[in-house]
């Protein structure tokens, strides 16, 4: 059973949410603007909040026990998606969707939509190869929103469970705050990082770090050993590179005088982060001897073309056209899973 709700989760009368067991998963994003209230507050003032699911000491995951899903009427989740099938809280909720297929008379699951701060820019390709098991089979840079994914992913796994998707347009939050105003993730601090995300966050299988403990990550990548120079640094039109230093607070290089490069779009520049980066670790595999990428980044890409070009073994040109098809097969495929509107677009 599939249902897409134009009214907002406190004015939802499902038994179910009036009267049944309720767990809510959710992180900082899942706060209405209108009322001043998380999500679980309103089912806290009727009683009826069972469990809270959030974000634990890593401020990076959110886990639970299916043991927790057992005996509930309903889970409702809450939290803002990205674009990207990498972000770790989006990772979580198609765990949770793949759980609730495991337990006898599992509870209905609610999504409360948001928009997707990314937009509807697709990148990249879909699994192919050795991937990660709870990698979807979506491209990098999806064009969704949460609750058009979840609709995807009930479908893929079989899913038996409700699925009931509360518009992203009904929010009080949606039409008050911009998408990006609550930061969805400690590391995902402003309004550009969702452009940057998808291709950049694959700095973080390699020793250059994606500006990790800096005020701008996935816009600036660094390392010790890299050389603040453009020349022959290969930039898109619109993207401008600016040399830059700084001691990173966290991640692999904390504590240390990194050097790198700021990455900048220009008004109106349309950026293809996955593309860029591949070509960007291309250049410091021919340039730096120091440069290092782990196995874990292969299986993340889950694209053997595009580890065939970082390989040294094919020229982007072949890569990149892989690329293009690869974002039409999976336009295509996610046409019917489309709650709103508007559509995935390719970049060109």
């Amino acid at each position: 059973m599939f249902s897409f709700r134009t009214t907002p989760i406190s004015e939802q009368l499902d038994k179910a949410l009036t009267e049944g067991r309720v767990g809510v998963f959710y992180n900082q994003s899942a706060w209405d603007a209108g009322s001043g209230k998380y999500i679980y507050s309103i089912f806290e003032e009727r009683g009826n909040l069972v469990v809270k699911f959030e974000p634990e000491d890593d401020g990076r995951h959110i886990f639970f026990d299916a043991e927790d899903l057992k005996g509930l009427s309903a889970v409702v989740v809450e939290i803002q998606d990205v674009g990207s099938r990498f972000f770790p809280y989006t990772v979580d909720v198609l765990r949770l969707m793949s759980a609730l297929c495991g337990i006898e008379q599992a509870p209905s699951l609610y999504i409360v939509d948001h928009p997707n701060p990314a937009g509807r820019d697709v990148e990249g390709t879909l699994p192919a190869g050795v991937s990660d098991q709870w990698t979807p089979a979506v491209a990098h840079r999806h064009g969704l929103t949460l609750g058009e994914l979840a609709h995807l992913y009930h479908d893929e796994i079989g899913a038996k469970y409700p699925l009931h998707i509360i518009s992203a347009e009904v929010a009080d939050t949606a039409r008050i705050l911009m998408p990006w105003t609550i930061p969805p993730a400690d590391d995902f601090p402003g309004v550009f990082t969702p452009f940057f995300y998808t291709g950049a966050s694959l700095w973080n299988d390699t020793n250059i770090s994606p500006g990790i403990g800096t005020y701008r990550p996935y816009e600036i990548i660094g390392a010790p050993f890299i050389k603040a120079d453009t020349s022959g640094l290969p930039l898109p039109d619109g993207v401008l590179a600016r040399p830059c230093s700084y001691i990173a607070n966290a991640g692999i290089y904390e504590g240390c005088r990194c050097y790198g490069f700021q990455f900048i779009l220009t008004p109106g520049t349309r950026y293809h982060s996955l593309m860029h980066t591949l070509r960007l670790m291309r250049y410091f595999s021919e340039h730096y001897s120091e440069f290092h990428i782990s196995e874990s980044l292969f299986t993340r890409l889950a694209d053997p073309v595009s580890a065939e070009y970082l390989k040294g073994n094919i020229t982007f040109d072949i890569v990149e056209e892989h690329i293009k098809a690869e974002e039409q097969r999976w336009i295509r495929k996610a046409k019917r899973f489309l709650l709103y509107d508007d559509a995935p677009v390719r970049i060109k």
